[in-house]
C-alpha cells in the first residue's frame, strides 16, 4: 500500500494577493511623497501616470507567483538563485513599462524646468537636445546672422546629441530596473517567509493531530486493559455457577453480562459518558457479582438528578468497584456495603466509592493495578485538572475518590 505523503502547505491566494498589492502601494506612496516634498513638476499628470505604473507592476509580480509557488518546497539555496534569476527580466520589464509610461510628459518636465531655469530647450529635425539661454533672444535678433543660419537664429549655447540623449535613456533604464529588481526580491523574501509561517502553522496542526491521536490510543488502551480482566472474573464466576448446578443463575448472569457488554461497547472507547450511563453500567455490574454473593454484597448509590448529565471517562469507576467486590465482599463472610456517592464541590465533580469491608485491601496482589489504571486514565484525559485518592479507613473498609472539572453534555 502507499503512503500518501502530505501535501506542502500554501500561501493562501487572498494573502499573496495583499502581498503583492503591499510592496507596490508603499512604493507609490513613498514615491509620490517624495515627489511632493522636492516639488516636481506637473505633479498632478505624474501621480495617474504613476498609478499606471504601480497596477503594472502588480500585474507582473503576479505573473511571477506561479513560478514563485514551485519552489515552495525547494531548498534555501535554490529558491535564492532561481528569484535572482527570474528577477532579472522581470525588472527589465518593468522599467521599460515606466520609461514608456513617462515618455510623453519627459519633454514636457523638461521644457518647464527650463523655463524656471531661464532656458530654453527644444529638440532639431536629428533628436539634438537644444538649450539656450532666454536672455539671449535680444542679442540673437540684433546680431546679423551668418550665411549658413537662418536670420535671427543663433547657435545655441548648449547642444546634447542624440547619442548622448539615448545613452543617458539607457541609463535611466538601467537605474529604474535595478529599484525594481530591489522591490521583487523584497516580495519574493515576503512570500517565502509567508510560506514558512504557513509550513510552520501546518506542522503545528499535525503536531496536535498526533498528540490527540496518541492520547486517544493511550485512552483506549487503558479502557481495554479494564474489560478482559472483568470478563476474566466474570467467566470465572459463571462456571462455578454452572459447575455447582446453579443454572437459573448461570442464565440469569449471562443476560446481564450480555447486557453490560452490549451497553459498554456500544460508543467510542475513548468518548466520555454521562454520569447516569456510567452508573447504569456499574449497577449491572453489581447484578452480575450479586449472583455469586447474593448474602453477603449491598449497594447504596447517592447520585443526585442534577449530577445525571455531568460527562466522565467511560467505566471509570469498574476497577475501583471491582475491588471493592474482590477484596472485600469475597474475603469475608459478613454482609458488605458498598456506596457509590456524587456530588458537586465548587464547579468539581466529586466521586466518592466506599465499601466497609477489611481494611487489608492495599496488601492484596493485584489491587495497585485497578488503582493505576484510574490514576493514569484521568491524567491523560485531564492533565493536573483531576485528583484520585484511595486509601484504608481508620475502621476498617476503603474509600476512593475521584475529583474531575464538572463537565456537561452540551
Amino acid at each position: 500500500m502507499d503512503s500518501a505523503v502530505p501535501s506542502t502547505p500554501r500561501v493562501p491566494f487572498k494573502l499573496v494577493l495583499a502581498s503583492i498589492a503591499g510592496v507596490w502601494l508603499a512604493y507609490f506612496a513613498l514615491t509620490t511623497l517624495r515627489g511632493w516634498l522636492v516639488g516636481l513638476e506637473l505633479f498632478d499628470a505624474l501621480l495617474w501616470r504613476r498609478c499606471l505604473v504601480t497596477a503594472a507592476s502588480m500585474a507582473v509580480t503576479l505573473a511571477l507567483y506561479p513560478l514563485v509557488r514551485l519552489l515552495d518546497p525547494r531548498p534555501f539555496w535554490i529558491k535564492v538563485g532561481v528569484v535572482l534569476l527570474i528577477a532579472l527580466p522581470a525588472s527589465a520589464l518593468l522599467a521599460a513599462i515606466n520609461q514608456a509610461v513617462f515618455a510623453d510628459i519627459e519633454n514636457k518636465v523638461v521644457a518647464t524646468i527650463g523655463e524656471r531655469e531661464g532656458l530654453r530647450i527644444r529638440s532639431d529635425e536629428s533628436g539634438n537636445l537644444l538649450v539656450d539661454p532666454l536672455d539671449r533672444e535680444a542679442e540673437v535678433a540684433a546680431t546679423p546672422a551668418p550665411p549658413s543660419r537662418a536670420p535671427g537664429e543663433a547657435k545655441p549655447a548648449i547642444t546634447i546629441n542624440a547619442e548622448m540623449r539615448a545613452d543617458n535613456r539607457l541609463r535611466q533604464l538601467v537605474d529604474v530596473a535595478l529599484g525594481r529588481y530591489y522591490l521583487l526580491l523584497a516580495w519574493a523574501a515576503l512570500y517565502f517567509s509567508l510560506a514558512n509561517a504557513e509550513q510552520a502553522r501546518a506542522a503545528e496542526r499535525r503536531e496536535g493531530e498526533y498528540r490527540r491521536a496518541a492520547k486517544a490510543s493511550e485512552l483506549r488502551s487503558l479502557r481495554y486493559q479494564v474489560n478482559p480482566h472483568f470478563l476474566f472474573n466474570t467467566l470465572n464466576s459463571l462456571s462455578a455457577l454452572v459447575m455447582t448446578g446453579k443454572t437459573q443463575a448461570a442464565e440469569q448472569m449471562i443476560q446481564t453480562l450480555s447486557t453490560f457488554y452490549r451497553r459498554s461497547l456500544a460508543g467510542d472507547t475513548t468518548a466520555d459518558v454521562a454520569l447516569d450511563q456510567e452508573i447504569a453500567l456499574q449497577r449491572l455490574y453489581l447484578e452480575i457479582e450479586a449472583v455469586r454473593f447474593p448474602e453477603r454484597l449491598r449497594t447504596r448509590f447517592d447520585i443526585p438528578a442534577a449530577l445525571a448529565d455531568a460527562r466522565m471517562p467511560g467505566m471509570i469507576l469498574q476497577p475501583l468497584i471491582e475491588n471493592s467486590v474482590k477484596y472485600a465482599v469475597a474475603a469475608t463472610t459478613r454482609p458488605v456495603t458498598l456506596t457509590v456517592v456524587a456530588r458537586e464541590m465548587n464547579g468539581v465533580l466529586e466521586i466518592e466509592i466506599v465499601d466497609d469491608g477489611p481494611a487489608s485491601q492495599a496488601g492484596k496482589a493485584g489491587f495497585g493495578i485497578g488503582l493505576a489504571n484510574v490514576r493514569d486514565r484521568l491524567a491523560a484525559r485531564y492533565g493536573d485538572a483531576a485528583h484520585f485518592a484511595s486509601d484504608p479507613l481508620p475502621g476498617g473498609g476503603w474509600r476512593s475518590v475521584i475529583s474531575l472539572p464538572l463537565e456537561r453534555h452540551d
